[in-house]
């Protein structure tokens, strides 16, 4: 079986924040979070089949979906304003985030270089890639970097071997005092909603009714499965490493910036380039799907093609990146930007996975490949927390 449209989805949420995300988590909880880390990586799984099995048997990503089978007079600019919004203007704001951190692990590995060249470099690489309008050729550079990454996280935990009688209790849920910021920040940056847009758009590109759709769906649950427990693994091994060198230590806020500096009496010398090509993969990947996403969540509630090669997809593509690129560039603290997408995030994903689950229990829209009784059973508990931890993300933003 050949891995890619998964793996599009692990480069996607392995980005900078992620990274830092999990450092924080491993440095100032421990293992104890580690059932936050069980429980995203199970419903990411969930939704990102349900959502490929979307375009697979619709030829249709979610956005066009949601356009063609909302008809209310209400919900259906409601849910194109949010789409728009939301997952375009959010795209964009974790654009500069994802530029800056694979800015920053490029200035740790030549900081001879000045640092105001490699952002613009690394906007062109990702243009020249997304102005391929070839799937292949995108598809190929991501897995490559997503491999890359593997191999310097998995590589890294091996290296600094967290006890495994600590990393299996940190599967029993526990909510440690002060860790439920942490906690939302872990799933937040696994679950993303535009990612739903993405895998959708990538399956429905690929569409094709004469082919034997219960076999591709059975190779695309196969991929998704395998690509997503990739990327939690990923995230083990930041979170368990940051643990290790870590936890009980005074060694003040742990962010991915620091976090090669203090793993030096872990790994060594080592640490410094281990997580600087970390860093910069994981930014670049994020790069590179974040405007895809946003140009399939665009493009298809405004009812243009989604057709990589088509003009319009690639304007809207390019505005996410020139504007991520712009932020990067200027030196400014992507921070302000990045809480506006959480809000916006926040307040979408608990509608974008309802009408997800809606569209996928529809005969009218998926005909005999509805959800099961059992999938629906797994994804109910799934939606509610989602409605629970979006909303006490909104107040505590708000507040």
């Amino acid at each position: 079986m050949r891995l890619g449209p998964g793996l599009l989805v692990t480069a996607a949420f392995i980005g900078p924040g992620t990274i830092t995300s999990a450092s924080i988590a491993g440095a100032n909880f421990g293992f104890a979070l580690l059932w936050t880390l069980l429980f995203s990586v199970i419903a990411t799984i969930l939704l990102q089949s349900m959502a490929a099995r979307l375009g697979v048997v619709t030829g249709q990503d979610l956005a066009q979906a949601l356009r063609t089978h909302i008809q209310h007079p209400l919900f259906k600019p409601l849910a194109a304003f949010l789409v728009i919004s939301a997952i375009g203007i959010g795209s964009a704001a974790y654009e500069a985030g994802n530029l800056s951190g694979a800015t920053m692990g490029l200035i740790e590995i030549f900081p001879q270089v000045a640092t105001q060249v490699w952002t613009p470099l690394i906007a062109v690489f990702s243009a020249l890639l997304l102005y391929s309008g070839k799937h292949k050729v995108v598809e190929s550079a991501l897995i490559f970097l997503v491999i890359l990454m593997s191999l310097v996280f998995i590589s890294t935990l091996l290296m600094a071997a967290p006890p495994i009688t600590q990393l299996l209790a940190g599967f029993i849920p526990s909510i440690p005092e002060g860790s439920a910021t942490t906690v939302l920040a872990l799933v937040g940056t696994t679950i993303v909603p535009y990612n739903l847009f993405l895998h959708s758009g990538i399956l429905a590109a690929k569409h094709d009714k004469h082919t034997d759709q219960r076999k591709v769906i059975k190779q695309t649950n196969l991929d998704t499965g395998i690509s997503i427990t990739l990327g939690g693994v990923i995230t083990l091994a930041i979170l368990s490493t940051a643990s290790v060198a870590f936890y009980g230590s005074e060694v003040g806020k742990i962010s991915a910036a620091n976090m090669a500096m203090q793993l030096e009496p872990l790994l060594g010398n080592a640490a410094h380039y281990f997580f600087a090509i970390g860093l910069f993969a994981a930014g670049l990947t994020s790069a590179i799907t974040a405007p895809l996403a946003g140009a399939y969540a665009v493009c298809g509630m405004l009812g243009w093609s989604n057709d990589m090669n088509n003009s319009r997809f690639k304007l809207v593509a390019t505005a996410i990146l020139v504007f991520g690129t712009a932020v990067a560039s200027l030196g400014l603290d992507p921070i302000n930007v990045i809480i506006f997408a959480q809000a916006a995030n926040g307040l979408l994903l608990p509608i974008v996975t309802t009408y997800l689950v809606w569209l996928v229990n529809q005969k009218s829209v998926m005909g005999d490949f509805t959800n099961s009784i059992k999938v629906n059973m797994l994804i109910l508990p799934v939606l509610l927390l989602i409605f629970g931890l979006s909303s006490y993300k909104l107040i505590s933003l708000i507040l």
